[in-house]
């Protein structure tokens, strides 16, 4: 089981990906520059990833922002695929395990990722409570964690925009501004899943889809 994976570019320096239970790191070292690192929760990746010129990029399930980029078929492209395949699949599982869902394995991890690149739709930014089980019991619990963990000056915004869906959590204007919210915490916003899993229910479209 592939892990851990090192990529070396001339350029750019080399960097070790590795996923490490709910999270993956990067370590980014660079040419005469101070070596980088940075830590992702699975739960905020979306599972399939998009091909970008000479890039393989994870992105965020909230805002499509490539969160995570590796160089396609580094540092070989058996090693490569077997990485990616992990990789996708521990973003599934984490996400089923956050929103309550069962887990199962999806078509979509088999195949080789590098040499026959899936096709990719574009992704329905359309989202609305009808069709979410939002209960003001779920939101409610997940205002009380973020209180108590994360404070409420850094999220101030964000807990109002969750007090007025806990008032009425069929509203579509009151989800709307959850996820806008949401989506202005930037780096917050794992700590935020991390805390309050109940969020991750509000993330996707049709958390059955996987």
């Amino acid at each position: 089981m592939v892990t851990k994976l090192v990529q070396k570019h001339p350029l750019k320096g080399t960097q070790t990906i590795e996923i490490i239970d709910d999270t993956v790191n990067v370590q980014i070292k660079l040419p005469f520059k101070k070596e980088e690192s940075l830590t992702v929760m699975l739960t905020v990746l979306n599972q399939e990833p998009v091909i970008s010129k000479s890039r393989l990029e994870f992105t965020s399930r909230v805002n499509n922002e490539a969160l995570l980029s590796l160089f396609l078929a580094k540092p070989n492209a058996k090693e490569f695929n077997a990485f990616v395949a992990l990789l996708k699949q521990k973003i599934q599982e984490e996400f089923s395990a956050f929103a309550g869902l069962k887990t199962g394995t999806s078509s979509g991890l088999e195949g080789n990722v590098f040499e026959e690149p899936p096709t990719f739709d574009e992704p329905d930014t359309a989202r609305t409570a009808k069709n979410k089980e939002i209960t003001a019991e779920g939101v409610e619990e997940a205002i009380n964690m973020l209180r108590e963990h994360l404070g409420g000056e850094e999220i101030g915004p964000f807990l109002t925009a969750l007090e007025s869906l806990k008032s009425n959590p069929q509203s579509d204007e009151s989800l709307s501004q959850v996820l806008n919210e949401f989506h202005a915490l930037g780096s917050t916003q794992g700590a935020i899943l991390t805390y309050a899993p109940y969020i991750a229910t509000l993330l996707s479209d049709d958390p059955f889809s996987f």
